[in-house]
């Protein structure tokens, strides 16, 4: 992250083609996920939060996309009430010597929303959570971590979603 400033990175400048609702969910997800992990406020809060002042407004010049709200909703409170049930499946997913704990906040909040997606929403292609957050996290990086957000996405779908992840040709790679 660049500039440190997470809640502004991946929303739109001037006049970008517009997201879909709910890769606006995603984002917003993640930036809600980031804004409880540095606060310290509950999921409820931030629910308030982000609905009101956030998703599909204007902040000084930036806009942020608008967003399902069902899905948002469904995104962040599945994240935390299921976040025991997701880090130790990130961590196995994860390099050795590289548990959960030490990834940077963002970072960690993307991979848990998609391992969320992965593990508790099958109504969602794999293949599609996957591409849907490494394009989240080029929105806020710009180096290696699209790339590590793929591979230990695809470890995870790998293990709880694995025929319909297992090396289909043709198969969308995010």
């Amino acid at each position: 992250m660049a500039d440190g400033q997470p809640a502004q990175a991946g929303a739109q400048e001037g006049k970008s083609p517009p997201i879909n609702p709910r890769s606006g969910a995603r984002l917003a997800v993640v930036q809600a996920l980031y804004d409880m992990d540095i606060s310290g406020k509950g999921v409820l809060d931030a629910l308030a939060e982000f609905e009101a002042h956030w998703i599909g407004r204007e902040i000084d010049g930036i806009v942020h996309p608008p967003a399902e709200t069902a899905f948002f909703r469904d995104l962040l409170r599945g994240v935390v009430d299921e976040q025991r049930a997701i880090d130790p499946q990130l961590d196995a997913a994860l390099s050795q010597g590289w548990p959960l704990r030490r990834i940077e906040t963002v970072l960690r909040a993307i991979l848990r929303a998609g391992a969320y997606e992965l593990m508790f929403r099958p109504d969602v292609p794999a293949r599609a959570a996957i591409s849907q957050y490494v394009d989240v996290t080029h929105s806020f990086y710009n180096a290696d971590e699209p790339g590590l957000v793929n591979a230990v996405l695809d470890r995870l779908a790998r293990q709880v979603r694995p025929d319909e992840v297992a090396n289909k040709p043709g198969a969308k790679r995010g």
